[in-house]
């Protein structure tokens, strides 16, 4: 049973369904995959760290020892409870792969202790993995893959750890930060923690970009939300510098495209509410556009139509689709689309 669509999950991880008895969840980001591991083992042993009802696992101990992961699946509770059996893989092995798929197929299909839960986190596990393929298959099993947070997400889980300490960011401070934290969720929980810290805990402060100033410091000139801006904005040579020099940081190409899909999506939502009656500059605020940005965004809108947007969304989709292709040259790929939404502005007098 896969579960991709964020209400099931949030779901099955409040309350696990009684006949699952095993869990995948894998995925690049393994703040989230060991969050919601966290999350799950919670819901099915009193304490995830009781030696007595839990045996922790990693590929070591299954390559090194693969008979002792079904003869843990296969041991009672000593306290009488239910048992709790949790795998932690980072690396896609073939051989542990392929040892785990055949004790979770076998788990899967009640021939173990069907009352022991078998809880998998993973990496990110290929179409190909033996693993992926016997979870997604198996009944009793709950496959979920876990992709990168967008950014409501991230906005979403800055407001709960803050509100924890009783701090908290106006929607300005809000986005700012947001666009800096890193995409590795167990670094941008790390860096939350930190502001929290210099916010004061327990102060009840709620803060604004100027009060962020001395936290985050000068931005950073390579800003692909910058580069996404300046290639709607006419502004070529700008567009493709900020998109090589966030390349020289470790940015790639599939997140520059988004990043110049996610400036289309605002100029869109903005147009399509000033369409429906909103003032422009309303528009841009609820299309979530950070003040700073909001003068030449506005320009921007007052240029672009709907119908411009729909016809250079599908070269986005297209540039998207192609990046996620094995091998594909991603940051020329990139450069090329900023060229076209470049062009495509300067067009219409921007």
């Amino acid at each position: 049973m896969e579960l991709k669509r964020r209400p099931d999950v949030e779901r099955f991880l409040k309350s696990p369904d009684a006949n699952i008895r095993a869990a995948l969840i894998y995925g690049r980001d393994l703040g989230v995959v060991r969050d919601r591991g966290h999350a799950l083992a919670a819901r099915i042993v009193p304490n995830p760290d009781d030696p007595f009802d839990v045996a922790i696992l990693t590929e070591a101990d299954v390559a090194d020892d693969p008979p002792r992961l079904e003869g843990e699946l296969a041991a009672q509770s000593l306290m009488g409870g239910r048992r709790l059996v949790r795998l932690r893989l980072s690396n896609e092995k073939p051989a542990v792969d392929k040892a785990v798929a055949e004790a979770l197929e076998r788990h899967a299909a009640g021939e173990l202790n069907p009352d022991a839960f078998f809880l998998i986190e993973a990496g990110n596990l290929e179409r190909s993995s033996a693993l992926r393929k016997t979870g997604e298959k198996a009944p009793a099993c709950a496959t979920i893959p876990c992709y990168e947070d967008e950014p409501g997400d991230v906005a979403r889980l800055v407001r709960e750890l803050l509100a924890r300490d009783q701090v908290s960011l106006n929607n300005d401070a809000l986005q700012l930060f947001v666009q800096r934290l890193p995409k590795e969720r167990g670094v941008a929980k790390q860096e939350i923690e930190r502001l929290a810290l210099f916010l004061g805990p327990g102060s009840g402060v709620t803060a604004t970009p100027a009060d962020l100033e001395p936290f985050l410091g000068v931005e950073p000139e390579a800003s692909l939300f910058d580069a996404a801006a300046d290639a709607f904005g006419g502004r070529l040579a700008d567009a493709q510098a900020g998109l090589r020099r966030a390349a020289q940081e470790g940015e790639g190409g599939p997140a520059a495209v988004r990043a110049i899909g996610m400036h289309l999506g605002k100029l869109r939502r903005t147009l399509t509410l000033a369409k429906a009656g909103a003032g422009l500059q309303e528009a841009a605020k609820a299309s979530g556009v950070f003040w700073k940005q909001e003068r030449e965004f506005l320009r921007q809108a007052r240029a672009w139509t709907l119908e411009d947007l729909d016809r250079i969304q599908p070269e986005v989709l297209a540039a998207d689709k192609a990046c996620k292709t094995t091998g594909s040259p991603d940051r020329l790929i990139a450069e090329r689309l900023a060229l076209t939404v470049a062009g495509r502005a300067r067009r219409l007098g921007l």
